[in-house]
């Protein structure tokens, strides 16, 4: 069943949506901080937010740099589950992920989707 408190953000793209990553993560770390329980979820090239080196080359005018918003989500409690076949299908490995990130199968995707509240797309 669905906790209403759960909250799922489901990334897609990198690259040129430079400005829907920092804003997806900027609602998803204002979210954790109101008390809620989320997760992000990356799916296809949205897998890129999260290999080692990328988030420091995404920035959007006027908002706080990628890389931080990511460090902060995680150091705060937030979860960033990463699809293990899209990892594959980028030609990287979980020891391309930056720390605190977990590659995970579409079973576990899955099952983030059918037990959150809401869920939010990028």
């Amino acid at each position: 069943m669905a906790d209403p408190d759960k909250l799922l953000f489901i990334f897609t793209a990198a690259g040129d949506r430079a400005e829907d990553a920092v804003t997806g993560f900027t609602l998803a770390t204002v979210s954790l901080s109101m008390g809620s329980d989320v997760a992000v979820v990356l799916l296809g090239y949205g897998t890129l937010l999260a290999k080692k080196g990328y988030p420091e080359t995404v920035h959007a005018a006027e908002r706080q740099p990628f890389k931080k918003l990511l460090t902060g989500f995680l150091e705060d409690g937030g979860r960033v589950l990463c699809c293990m076949p899209c990892i594959k299908g980028r030609k990287m490995d979980p020891g391309d992920l930056v720390e605190g990130v977990e590659a995970v199968t579409a079973v576990r995707v899955s099952e983030e989707i059918a037990a959150a509240g809401k869920v939010i797309s990028f």
